[in-house]
């Protein structure tokens, strides 16, 4: 299967690489940094650099590529965990969710993807009765997140899903270790991503270990997904 993985660099992006070319998908992998291409491609990905912001650009890209599935793992966060309550550094991520997801939805339609995948957040409900499943209310406030959910799902004929990951943890990442109500490793949502591909899962599925705030039921359940799943090193 060919994927278009929009944020092949990121963290995630990473350690997903691996885990989809194991399984034998060819994979295009979109980044900003030439450098970073270079990168991609000694691992065996048909790197593409361009913008998210360049909607025509874009186009181009996964046209090129012409995807079945179309990854999204883009971010825009800072280097530094430091720097994370920084006003402009979310506004930069909440832009990549608003602007970036619409440009990579219309692209994927104009390829005639049949599938979008796209990264959310398992800790953005509304407040109310915990452990959260799936189908509990966002919190309102969260209107990036809002947008990019509803684009991902609702874009027909593209089948969408999302994937609601917990706070990152291991390489790549802010942290070594797990901390909080709803971490995640960054392995266990490489994971995640490639089983939600192999089952062709549609809809939304939280994605963190469990400690109270929320459920992953649903995802164990259909994607036999576990948070204790890793990548393997080399």
């Amino acid at each position: 299967m060919k994927v278009f993985l929009a944020g092949g660099s990121g963290a995630i992006g990473r350690r997903l690489t691996p885990l989809l070319l194991s399984a034998g998908h060819r994979v295009y992998g979109l980044t900003r940094d030439a450098g970073r291409a270079e990168e991609l491609e000694r691992r065996g990905v048909h790197a593409l650099v361009g913008d998210v912001y360049d909607a025509r650009a874009l186009r181009a890209a996964v046209a090129s590529a012409n995807p079945e599935v179309v990854i999204h793992q883009l971010t825009d966060l800072p280097q530094s965990a430091d720097e994370r309550g920084n006003a402009a550094a979310l506004a930069r991520n909440a832009r990549i969710r608003e602007e970036g997801t619409p440009h990579l939805v219309d692209a994927a339609l104009a390829a005639s993807a049949a599938r979008i995948v796209s990264q959310s957040l398992a800790f953005a409900y509304a407040p109310g009765p915990e452990p959260h499943a799936e189908g509990d209310p966002l919190d309102p406030s969260r209107t990036s997140v809002i947008a990019l959910e509803r684009l991902t799902l609702a874009s027909p004929p593209l089948v969408g899903t999302v994937l609601r990951f917990g706070s990152f943890y291991g390489p790549g990442t802010w942290f070594e270790e797990p901390s909080g109500n709803v971490p995640c490793h960054v392995d266990a949502a490489a994971w995640a991503t490639l089983l939600a591909i192999e089952h062709a899962a549609t809809g939304i599925f939280n994605i963190a270990e469990e400690r109270g705030y929320v459920t992953t039921a649903r995802a164990r359940r259909e994607l036999g997904w576990s948070p204790t799943l890793r990548v393997p090193e080399g």
